[in-house]
Formats: structure tokens, C-alpha cells, sequence
């Protein structure tokens, strides 16, 4: 059964869209068909990720019926797909985000996973977003304000009946001001799943737009993202060799 993810954070600038790519990244590593859609149509931010400018398709097409959901796939050298939003504001007109659960349905039965880059907040796209899956991870850095966003917004998760699969603490720095994962877990009642360290590397890897998983896969911070794609799989491992990163990245540029 394919499982519908939503990557949501109660506000922005705690990486939401970084986890959501280096996880699709690392989800692909295992062979999965993962299709990753960027659901934040005011800001739109996946396709910078990933070096997409002017892709042919968006999903503000599909939404206002010009396109399927298969015309916007693009393929990417990781193996996931991607279906960006676009970046103009005149694309926004006439989106309809209630047929969002639809155009996903429409692509079910390519994926293994379906990941949503939800936008931040408990808006209008946040809510469309969390309605069409079925499942929610929360990132937050662990800081208090955003750890209570992420206590408002599972509220409003909890009431749509979608199943939460816990908390991401990215950015961490390890310094005194930090809540630590227990203090996180209490005051949410919610697992922290995972905890990704600030790694400089993120930066370069944007520059190069790709994943970090793909970029640089033996940093700590890429260990952690692979080791969370595995555990919410339930499978093991899967090593790259060097040489088979390599010729990935060489097939990419």
C-alpha cells in the first residue's frame, strides 16, 4: 500500500524542505519509488532545491486541470520524481487545492512512497496538504517557539485523523539554550524520531543543488537521514559503494 507522507513544521526556517529532499533522497537509495511534491505554492522552494527553474509542469497545472499529475513528473538522478509548484505568482491563480487528494490518487499505483512538502503554519495550503495524506512527520529545531508550533499543528492533525510518525529535531547544535529530545518529548507528547545535526555541508549542497545524501552520503548528517528513511521502512541499511556515489553525481552534471 502506498503510504502518503506530509513533511510539516509549524513555521519555516527549521529545514523542512531540506529533510523532505535528503529523505526522498534516501528512500530512493533503497530502491523505493518515491515521488516527492512541493505542496507550498506561495513559496515555492523545492524545485530551487534541486536546480529546477522552469520545469515544463508544475503541480499549479494540475491543480487548475491543464495537466495530469503524470505530464508533471520529472525525473531525477537520485531515482525519486519530483512535481515542483511553480515559481510565478501568476501560476497561483485558479489553483484549486481541494483536488490535490485526487491528483495524488491519480499516481498511487507508481510509489511506494508519496511525500508532500507541506507548506509551514496551519494555513490553507498546510491543511490541504495534511488532508490528502495519510501520514504526518514533524521537523522543528529544538527551540521553544517552534516546538509549540509543532503542538498547535498536531492539534489540527489529530482532528483530521492523520497518523503522526513523530517529531525530527533538525539543526542540532548540541549548545545549552537547546531543548533536549526528552523535554521535546514531553512537552508534546510526541517520539522524536530522529535528530539531524547542523552540518555546514547543507550549504554546499544547495549551491550544488542535490541532496546532501547524494552530495556528501558519509557525513554524520547524511547517516542520520538514511538511517530515518530505513527505520520508517522497516528495512535494513542499504550501502553504496563509492564508486557507485561517484558515477551517480558524473550522470547528474
Amino acid at each position: 500500500m502506498t503510504r502518503v507522507i506530509s513533511v510539516f513544521s509549524g513555521k519555516g526556517g527549521v529545514g523542512k524542505t531540506t529533510v523532505a529532499v535528503n529523505l526522498g533522497a534516501a528512500l530512493a537509495r533503497m530502491k523505493k519509488n518515491v515521488t516527492l511534491i512541493d505542496c507550498n505554492l506561495t513559496a515555492s522552494h523545492l524545485g530551487l532545491h534541486l536546480g529546477m527553474y522552469n520545469p515544463r509542469s508544475t503541480l499549479n497545472h494540475v491543480l487548475r486541470e491543464e495537466h495530469s499529475m503524470e505530464e508533471a513528473l520529472h525525473d531525477h538522478f537520485t531515482g525519486m520524481k519530483i512535481v515542483p509548484a511553480s515559481l510565478s505568482l501568476k501560476d497561483l491563480h485558479g489553483t484549486d487545492l481541494t483536488k490535490l487528494r485526487h491528483a495524488i490518487n491519480t499516481i498511487m499505483h507508481k510509489n511506494d512512497v508519496i511525500m508532500l512538502d507541506s507548506a509551514p503554519g496551519i494555513g490553507r495550503e498546510a491543511m490541504a496538504s495534511i488532508s490528502a495524506s495519510n501520514e504526518v512527520l514533524y521537523v522543528t529545531t529544538p527551540h521553544v517557539p517552534a516546538v509549540m508550533d509543532i503542538v498547535r499543528s498536531h492539534e489540527v492533525a489529530s482532528e483530521l485523523g492523520v497518523e503522526p510518525l513523530g517529531i525530527i529535531l533538525n539543526m542540532i547544535n548540541k549548545d545549552k539554550h537547546e531543548m533536549t529530545k526528552d523535554e521535546v518529548e514531553h512537552l508534546t507528547g510526541l517520539p522524536v524520531i530522529a535528530s539531524i545535526p547542523y552540518d555546514k555541508n547543507i550549504r554546499k549542497s544547495l549551491a550544488m543543488k542535490m541532496p546532501l545524501v547524494s552530495y556528501n552520503p558519509g557525513t554524520d548528517t547524511s547517516k542520520a537521514f538514511i538511517k530515518l528513511a530505513s527505520e520508517l521502512m522497516g528495512e535494513e541499511i542499504i550501502k553504496e559503494s563509492g564508486l557507485f556515489s561517484i558515477l551517480k553525481r558524473m550522470r547528474f552534471w
